[in-house]
């Protein structure tokens, strides 16, 4: 693998970069591409998650909030993510780079912002842990506080 090394890099750093040795998923078939992720993620912030989700999750892939029971089964997964865009309005969601690669191991930390049912303006904040295998996440978990929906005082 070819590692570049910026003009004007000191003797010690050509040293730990030519060192350097990346895995990829030609090394390792159970981690997906990075550009397979950043797909994932363009069209997630582009208010395509259903569409993410019909791409790249297989299809008995579970999905579980916090400590909550999962969901199982692309269909499960889909049914629940078109019903929670349909209750909210105005979604936006940004991936907070630099997202996190290792092994079967993808972690994103995403912030959202909606209008809820109420017409209350919504922000939030998550971590998604995915496990993948090749090109599709098998496993993810979310991680956030759900004090975040609760309405300000």
């Amino acid at each position: 693998m070819h590692v570049s090394v910026r003009p004007g890099a000191d003797r010690r750093e050509r040293q730990l970069r030519s060192s350097f040795v990346a895995l990829n998923s030609v090394d390792n078939p159970g981690m997906p591409l990075r550009q397979t992720v950043e797909r994932f993620v363009e069209l997630v912030e582009t208010g395509r998650g259903a569409a993410a989700l019909d791409e790249f999750y297989a299809e008995n892939a579970s999905m579980q909030e916090n400590q909550s029971a999962p969901r199982i089964g692309k269909p499960a997964l889909l049914a629940h993510e078109t019903a929670a865009q349909a209750s909210v309005t105005n979604m936006t969601a940004q991936c907070v780079r630099p997202f996190l690669i290792e092994g079967d191991t993808v972690v994103l930390r995403w912030t959202f912002e909606y209008v809820d049912g109420r017409g209350r303006p919504v922000q939030f904040e998550e971590l998604a842990y995915q496990r993948w295998t090749g090109e599709r996440i098998r496993e993810e978990q979310f991680f956030y506080d759900p004090a975040q929906f609760k309405p300000s005082a």
